[in-house]
């Protein structure tokens, strides 16, 4: 699909299916996300915040009003052979009382998580305020992100990735595991919810048996396009959904505030041709 600029030149149409607001770990509004996209030229966006559908009906709403077709979407961590996972859910039905209740049920597992990992601060010397911590999250699902950003601004850690790299980060001294629910049940989950669900990032840290794993266990479809993944590593990734007749689906996993995140926004992308078939995916599978 195309479309011409205000020169007659074409432009091709283009979606960006990975985003997130201030309700996980983004910092930006949903209408002010919205807004963000249409200055970078994206035609459809999909909000995925993490175990959190609180920003879609605004993301909705500012779309409508700015041309943008916002597909309602989510971002769920699961584990599998005891590593963590990312699973995108898209077209999802964001009122599911099912959705619903699992989502609360997640973010009430963050919070307790968090609440840990303070603690192991405090063992540590360090006193941060739990307050401190929920006030970084605001609206959104409490996360180690938060965390980190609030002992910046108490002059607990010197920067963001110190505070990973010393405290945060898995294996660190204050790392708490999360808890996850079962691949099984997260896909689930999503397909009851009306909506289809797609391997987050997988050339980060998903070896190949874990790959195949998630595949058998019912997903739709794999993220190909993200930055951290290279020319190749989206290559192997197309392969392998020509090879088991998957989806695909792409994005810049834009949160605003991170190092380049303003330079990926409008640069990792798919075309609307993605979107299409991911359409007919679901209109097949609700006849």
């Amino acid at each position: 699909m195309w479309r011409m600029d205000l020169k007659g030149e074409i432009m091709v149409r283009r979606a960006d299916l990975h985003l997130h607001t201030l309700h996980s770990d983004g910092v930006f509004f949903p209408s002010e996300l919205v807004e963000k996209t249409k200055q970078a030229g994206i035609d459809v966006i999909s909000i995925t915040d993490h175990d959190n559908v609180a920003g879609v009906r605004e993301g909705v709403a500012a779309g409508e009003q700015l041309g943008i077709d916002v597909i309602p979407g989510v971002e769920l961590s699961t584990s599998v052979e005891g590593r963590e996972v990312h699973i995108l859910g898209y077209f999802i039905d964001s009122g599911n009382a099912g959705l619903s209740d699992f989502l609360k049920f997640l973010r009430g597992e963050r919070l307790k998580r968090a609440e840990r990992i303070v603690e192991k601060l405090h063992k540590l010397k360090i006193p941060l305020r739990m307050e401190k911590v929920l006030e970084k999250a605001g609206e959104g699902s409490v996360g180690r992100p938060h965390i980190a950003n609030a002992m910046v601004e108490e002059g607990f850690t010197a920067s963001y990735q110190e505070g990973f790299l010393k405290y945060l980060g898995i294996g660190c001294s204050a790392y708490v595991e999360k808890n996850h629910c079962s691949v099984e049940e997260t896909l689930s989950i999503i397909s009851e919810s009306g909506g289809l669900s797609f391997i987050a990032h997988p050339g980060n840290s998903i070896p190949e048996q874990v790959l195949i794993r998630l595949i058998k266990a019912g997903t739709d479809g794999i993220e190909t396009i993200h930055p951290s993944h290279s020319p190749e590593t989206v290559a192997r990734y197309r392969g392998i959904v020509n090879e088991y007749y998957l989806l695909e689906s792409g994005g810049s996993d834009f949160h605003g505030g991170r190092k380049n995140d303003e330079s990926a926004l409008g640069r990792f992308t798919v075309p609307l041709s993605v979107v299409d078939t991911m359409r007919r995916r679901l209109f097949v599978d609700q006849k």
